[in-house]
């Protein structure tokens, strides 16, 4: 029986000095992660050619032939060794740049060859720089697949000697010992239902495929398992958590819920927020836990349905907390809550890190005897001593601001986790994938109440500043006002971009006091000192705000028409859209002036361009998965490459979905993997289920 924990330092052709770089460098230390060590590309040598039909700026090729001499050439520095190589239609010459003893001796004249490698043209004649070659007679004894593995590497493994070839002939020896020990781990019904290839054939074809179909059915078999199993993992925690994660129960629909609705609301809710309103419902009503995404583009009045649900929350005697990213959010939120809800006696306060310590006592003291209902603020809530008598729900504004391992402090709070409502416009590239795995239940907010107009957006150069602050002029005798806002807040040497003080002094000269007004406001600014500057622009004192991206959620002011984004190329999609939501709050039409340098990397002329073609945040976070990866789901990482070993969440989106409604078949059917056909697929989900945790739990 094959062990497949098996140290790789004992695997054949790999040793302890091999095996520490593996460690280190991939994280692989036992035979079945080296199996699973797939190649990322092939060379393609199911075909030799003759030299007669080589082609200049041809690929690598593969030469059958003999070497007819050999000669040391002198250069400046050193020397070079040449070879005359030919077969029955030609001849090309064979070049190696670093000279040795060993080398020169080693090639045999007049013996046929097989060798590889890419060709130069020059002058009419064909060469070859530093070529594979082996001996005709040992190619044939070893096993050679037409299409050969190029395996991931790095400069340590260089530097060891790890290349492509030590690792294929490793992986020869383990395929050959492990085998007949590979088991599968997909159900007969599955492999039959898709035509997919087994286990064993998969691995052996991902290795050394032995032509291109074959290649094809390996891929598309290994990439379905894997997505596989994360559907697996991802629904049956969603099941989990609806079947055994407990939720409180709210029945009621009661008097604050009601009298809101009939006397508070100050317009209709549109088709799209009373939809979602339900679902929110039917929810909490159920005893399950609710664990849901409320997806709406900027302004399309998610914050309203948030407040009905924590109305809900209030009819049943529970307590709510709405956690915002920023002070300024959070004060908003704050602001904006009181105002609607004090007529009818409800009870709020505000929570951050710059609340005193007296008040901090208080709201303490109210939160534990249960007096406080809502209470809005940032990470401050999540401190262990902010305890609540009875908390029954939490809604989470902007949740990519929060790490997952902060939300889940949310959880520790009472008993029983409270109901989580998560508000985003748009789903950074985690919560964007998580979506289309279904572990959250989604919400979407499709409709922009009446009157709102789409905001018109452009991208400019430098070079056409004078045209931009002629439109900033035009808009403001018009009435209305801008934003400005840059990346940095202090110059950098190591990027040319422009900062936050240089373009504040620059729009000064530009727009001269008395006739203008101009607020700053950036991180780096005192609470009280931001909030002044704050409420000046809110107020209409000032024309003009010079920002950074401490603006980007948290300020409403209808009368802001123009967003002006100076070097966008350097802002993230999520970010430039979240900016662009600043402005159009009002009646009239708005405008997002994205500003760049003109060398822009493909990236950032990708993002502007997508910025300018659409509002749409599920579409803006479609490119920014492509652009960014979607984070590890399973765990706490948040952003980079999703940890797959062969699977493409965006190219393989077929895959992906065959995967998901097969997964949800499979569950629906047998939930505990307990039937008799399902055994491979309980004993391999059971394996992967160890070593994964419950940070997907919370969202």
């Amino acid at each position: 029986m094959f062990d497949f924990d098996t140290n790789i330092s004992y695997l054949s052709g790999i040793g302890p000095a091999k095996a520490a770089v593996m460690q280190k460098e991939f994280g692989i230390f036992n035979a079945n992660q080296f199996l699973n060590f797939f190649p990322h590309r092939y060379v393609d040598k199911s075909k030799v050619f003759t030299i007669r039909e080589l082609l200049p700026n041809q690929a690598e090729v593969q030469l059958k032939g003999m070497v007819t001499d050999v000669k040391e050439v002198k250069q400046k520095r050193g020397s070079r060794l040449v070879a005359t190589f030919k077969d029955e239609t030609g001849s090309v010459e064979l070049i190696w740049f670093r000279v040795t003893k060993w080398l020169k001796s080693s090639i045999k004249i007049n013996e046929p060859y097989i060798i590889f490698g890419k060709t130069n043209y020059f002058n009419g004649h064909f060469s070859m720089p530093h070529p594979e070659m082996e001996l005709e007679i040992h190619h044939k004894k070893n096993f050679v697949a037409g299409l050969q593995p190029v395996y991931p590497s790095t400069e340590k493994m260089s530097a060891k000697g790890f290349n492509d070839k030590v690792i294929s002939k490793a992986m020869q020896s383990l395929l050959k010992e492990s085998f007949a020990y590979i088991q599968e781990t997909l159900s007969d019904e599955i492999i039959s239902d898709l035509g997919l290839m087994s286990k064993k054939e998969a691995l052996f074809n991902i290795h050394f495929p032995k032509n291109h179909q074959a290649l094809a059915q390996a891929q598309k078999r290994l990439k379905f398992e894997e997505f596989f199993y994360i559907q697996m993992q991802l629904i049956r925690n969603k099941l989990v958590r609806k079947d055994k994660i407990k939720g409180y129960v709210f029945e009621q629909i009661g008097t604050h819920f009601n009298n809101f609705y009939k006397q508070g609301l100050q317009f209709d809710l549109t088709g799209a927020q009373k939809r979602v309103l339900k679902e929110i419902r039917a929810d909490m009503a159920t005893g399950a836990h609710m664990n849901r995404l409320l997806q709406g583009d900027v302004g399309a009045g998610k914050t309203i349905v948030a407040l009905l649900t924590i109305l809900i929350a209030l009819d049943n005697n529970f307590q709510t907390a709405m956690l915002a990213p920023t002070e300024i959010l959070a004060t908003q939120h704050y602001q904006a809550i009181v105002e609607l809800v004090t007529p009818f006696g409800i009870t709020v306060q505000l929570l951050t890190g710059s609340t005193r310590t007296k008040a901090r006592r208080e709201i303490h003291a109210a939160l534990e005897e249960g007096i406080l209902q809502i209470l809005v603020g940032t990470h401050a809530i999540l401190e262990d001593k902010v305890q609540f008598k009875n908390l029954g729900l939490a809604v989470i504004d902007e949740q990519h601001r929060f790490g997952v391992a902060q939300r889940s402090k949310m959880w520790m709070k009472n008993k029983l986790p409270p109901h989580i409502l998560i508000m985003t416009a748009t789903p950074i590239p985690r919560t964007l994938a998580m979506s289309a795995y279904g572990d959250l239940d989604v919400s979407v907010i499709d409709e922009l109440p009446p009157g709102r107009k789409a905001i018109q957006t452009v991208h400019r150069f430098d070079s056409a500043r004078l045209r931009v602050f002629k439109f900033m002029r035009d808009e403001i005798t018009k009435g209305r006002q801008v934003y400005v806002v840059y990346p940095l807040i202090e110059e950098s040497e190591a990027m040319d971009y422009k900062d936050l003080q240089d373009g504040y002094e620059s729009i000064q000269r530009e727009f001269p006091l008395p006739d203008y007004k101009i607020s700053i406001v950036h991180g780096k600014m005192k609470p009280a000192d931001k909030e002044f500057e704050m409420q000046r622009f809110v107020k209409g004192e000032t024309q003009i705000m010079v920002a950074t991206t401490v603006i980007e959620v948290g300020v409403n002011v209808p009368n802001a028409s123009v967003m002006i984004i100076e070097s966008a190329e350097r802002f993230g999609l999520s970010q430039l859209h979240q900016l662009r939501g600043r402005v159009g709050r009002g009646a009239d039409q708005s405008y997002c002036i994205l500003m760049s340098g003109v060398k822009l990397s493909n990236d950032s002329k990708t993002r502007l361009e997508t910025m300018v073609r659409t509002s749409d945040g599920f579409e803006i976070a479609e490119v920014d998965l492509k652009l960014r990866g979607p984070g590890n789901l399973m765990g706490t990482q948040q952003s980079g490459v999703l940890n797959l070993k062969i699977a493409d969440l965006v190219k393989d989106s077929k895959e992906l979905h065959m995967a998901r409604n097969k997964a949800v078949a499979v569950l629906t059917e047998d939930p505990n993997l307990s039937l008799p056909k399902n055994t491979a697929l309980n004993r391999t989900y059971q394996q992967i289920h160890k070593r994964t945790s419950i940070w997907a739990n919370i969202s």
